[in-house]
């Protein structure tokens, strides 16, 4: 069977204005996710993960390669190719005079899906909006909208769902609601979530594979627990019994204050005895209270290969 999505050579181009020049925002990407997976696609802010995601959707003409959708060539057969995936973007774009329920039927409309195969009532109670089915989309709420926009990309049961940021600026509780949704979706329909998401935890949790872009080149792509493999990174988390005002230091240490006081030591294993980070504490005149140790999480990687520096990548 042929990967969900197929990616070659793919570049984008964006002509400058004036006096600015163009903007390669995507050079030559090579990208294949399977089938059945749910599929991490991250990177920092301006990496081209919006261009890359509106080629997909059919939003935007590529300069350059081949994008291959559920076994469709998206330049051969746009119609299929674009059948088979649903975009839920990170704006709410919605018409404010529409209701829920109308929202879905002209969606589907568009997609060409016969009235009698239309499933808005059934996708309305599994987003927890049936009882909104008829009211105007400008009295919900922001997560209201969120959810109605993931109804939106799923009226014509594409094979790959794409979702861009589905969480941010959400409560706990409708992120878990759409998770829980997310995992429904791909266990038991075994349909094809394609993830970008600036909370690291999430998909750390929920995918099977990751790719990392930066500057509109891929510079990773692995299983999730590979990825998570590639750094002998540790971090020490000391809890002084006073206050700190002299910091820890030593060769190969990376120290940062928490905001309840702890102070995270950052240090390669290979490289740098735990004794050796106990030493520069003892060192700096820190009586310890407490200590435990980390392993490396997702955002250690994606600072490590992104070189973004250590500012914090979590929501």
């Amino acid at each position: 069977m042929s990967d969900a999505i197929e990616i070659k050579g793919l570049k984008k181009t964006y002509a400058g204005s004036g006096k600015a020049a163009p903007k390669e925002a995507l050079k030559g990407i090579d990208l294949s996710i399977p089938r059945g997976s749910v599929f991490g696609l991250l990177g920092p802010n301006g990496a081209g993960k919006s261009t890359l995601i509106n080629i997909l959707a059919g939003l935007v003409v590529k300069t350059e390669g081949s994008v291959k959708i559920w076994g469709w060539d998206q330049d051969v057969n746009p119609r299929q190719s674009r059948a088979s995936i649903g975009v839920m973007p990170q704006e709410l774009n919605l018409d404010p005079f529409f209701t829920p329920r109308a929202a879905l039927e002209v969606q589907a409309g568009l997609y060409g899906v016969p009235r009698a195969q239309r499933r808005s009532d059934e996708l309305l109670e599994m987003l927890g909006l049936a009882d909104k089915a008829h009211a105007y989309a400008r009295t919900l709420s922001g997560g209201m909208r969120r959810r109605l926009l993931l109804g939106k990309a799923l009226v014509h049961n594409p094979h790959i769902l794409v979702l861009d940021e589905p969480t941010a600026g959400v409560d706990i509780g409708l992120r878990q609601m759409l998770w829980d949704n997310v995992r429904r979706l791909n266990q038991e329909e075994g349909k094809t979530i394609i993830l970008t998401t600036h909370y690291l935890e999430e998909a750390e949790e929920m995918c099977d594979q990751i790719a990392i872009i930066n500057q509109g080149e891929k510079i990773a792509q692995d299983t999730t627990a590979n990825m998570l493999g590639r750094l002998d990174a540790k971090a020490m988390v000391i809890v002084p019994d006073h206050d700190v005002t002299t910091m820890p230091q030593g060769e190969g240490l990376d120290v940062s204050r928490r905001d309840d006081g702890a102070l995270v030591i950052r240090y390669r294993s290979n490289t740098t005895t735990a004794d050796r980070v106990l030493g520069a504490v003892r060192e700096a005149g820190i009586t310890i209270r407490d200590v435990k140790t980390e392993e490396a999480d997702l955002e250690d990687v994606f600072l490590e290969l992104t070189n973004t520096g250590r500012a914090h990548a979590r929501g």
